[in-house]
C-alpha cells in the first residue's frame, strides 16, 4: 500500500515540485480567499482588516503514498478579533464561495528547466468544505469535533506517515542507506538530483531532501487564531519551574489580548461565517502540465528514479 504500481511511469518530479511549491499555493490560496471577500463586500483589498478579520489554521498530512495534503480551518471575525461579528454580508455562503474559488484558481508556476520542461503546481480535484456549528446539525461537524479532527491529523501527520526521514541526508549514498520503503527512496533520489539544478536552488532540495522537499511545519496558524507557540512554551517554562497550573496558564493564554477564547456568539450568529470551514485538500494531481518535454535521463525513469529499485 502507498506504493505506485509502476514505478518507472510514476511522475516523482511532478511529486517533489508538488512538495516543494506547497507552501507558496497555500499564500496564494489565503490571499485569492481575502480578495474574494473584499470583492464580495464591495470594498478595497487593503481596507478589507477593517471590516473582518480572515484567520486560518492548517495541518499537513503525509498520505501513504508520501503525498502532502491539507486540512485547514478559517474561520471570519470582526475587525476587532475573536468577540466581535463579521459584516452581514460576509454570510456563510459568502466564505464557501471564496474558498472554492481560491481553490480553484491558485496556482504556482514553476520555472522552466530543460531537465523537466514546465511545470504548473496547482491544487488537485478532491476539494471538501463544510461549515461548523457549535453542536452537531446533520452532516455539518461541531467546532468540537472539528477540534479533535485537526489534532487527529496532527498526530498523525508526526507519527504514522511516509513523510521521509527525521534526519538530513548529505548525500545519494546516504538515501540508498535509509531505512526507508523504496518509493520514499525514489522521491528522496528525485530531491537530490532536482536539487542540482540551478533554476532549483532556490527550493533548497537537498537540504530537504530528508521531508521529500516539503519544507513547511506540520501545524501553521494566523497569529491571531487562538493561542501563541511563544505562550505555550511560556506555559510549559512556568509549569516546570513549578508556576501556575498548566490549566491556569492556558485560560490565561486564552484570554490574552487578540486569543481565539471558547466561543461566546450565539449559536444563531455561528451559522454566520463567524463560525468557520473546514477544507480537505487532497493533491491527486499536483502539476497541471503544459509543454512537457524531458531529455533521456533526468525524466520520471531510470534517470530520477533510480534509488527506487534498491533493497528496502
Amino acid at each position: 500500500m502507498g506504493l505506485p504500481l509502476c514505478p518507472d511511469c510514476y511522475d516523482y518530479v511532478g511529486h517533489v515540485l508538488w512538495h516543494a511549491h506547497a507552501g507558496r499555493l497555500w499564500d496564494r490560496f489565503t490571499t485569492a480567499a481575502r480578495r474574494y471577500l473584499a470583492s464580495a463586500g464591495g470594498i478595497p483589498r487593503s481596507k478589507l482588516g477593517e471590516h473582518l478579520v480572515v484567520s486560518f489554521a492548517k495541518v499537513a498530512e503525509f498520505q501513504r503514498r508520501a503525498a502532502v495534503h491539507f486540512h485547514a480551518v478559517v474561520r471570519l471575525d470582526g475587525p476587532d478579533g475573536p468577540g466581535s461579528s463579521a459584516p452581514a454580508w460576509a454570510a456563510e455562503d459568502v466564505l464557501l464561495d471564496a474558498v472554492e474559488h481560491a481553490a480553484a484558481l491558485t496556482f504556482v508556476t514553476v520555472p522552466d528547466s530543460d531537465a523537466y520542461g514546465a511545470e504548473r503546481v496547482s491544487w488537485g480535484g478532491q476539494f471538501d468544505a463544510h461549515p461548523i456549528r457549535p453542536f452537531p446539525d446533520g452532516d455539518v461537524p461541531s467546532d468540537a469535533a472539528v477540534a479533535g479532527y485537526v489534532a487527529k491529523y496532527v498526530t498523525k501527520g508526526a507519527a504514522d506517515t511516509a513523510g521521509g526521514l527525521d534526519y538530513q541526508v548529505t548525500s545519494l549514498e546516504n538515501i540508498r542507506a535509509a531505512v526507508v520503503n523504496r518509493h520514499v527512496r525514489a522521491l528522496m533520489g528525485t530531491c537530490w538530483r532536482l536539487g542540482g539544478l540551478v533554476e532549483l536552488e532556490h527550493l533548497r532540495l537537498r537540504p530537504w531532501a530528508h521531508s521529500l522537499g516539503y519544507r513547511g511545519h506540520i501545524l501553521t496558524k494566523s497569529r491571531r487564531y487562538s493561542t501563541t507557540y511563544g505562550a505555550l512554551r511560556e506555559e510549559r517554562a512556568d509549569h516546570r519551574r513549578g508556576g501556575p497550573s498548566p490549566w491556569t496558564a492556558w485560560t490565561r493564554s486564552r484570554n490574552r489580548p487578540g486569543a481565539t477564547s471558547a466561543p461566546a456568539t450565539p449559536p444563531v450568529r455561528l451559522a454566520l461565517p463567524s463560525g468557520s470551514l473546514k477544507i480537505t485538500r487532497r493533491v491527486s494531481n499536483w502539476a497541471g502540465r503544459h509543454g512537457r518535454t524531458r531529455r533521456s535521463g533526468v525524466s520520471g525513469g531510470e534517470g530520477w528514479k533510480q534509488p527506487a529499485h534498491d533493497a528496502g
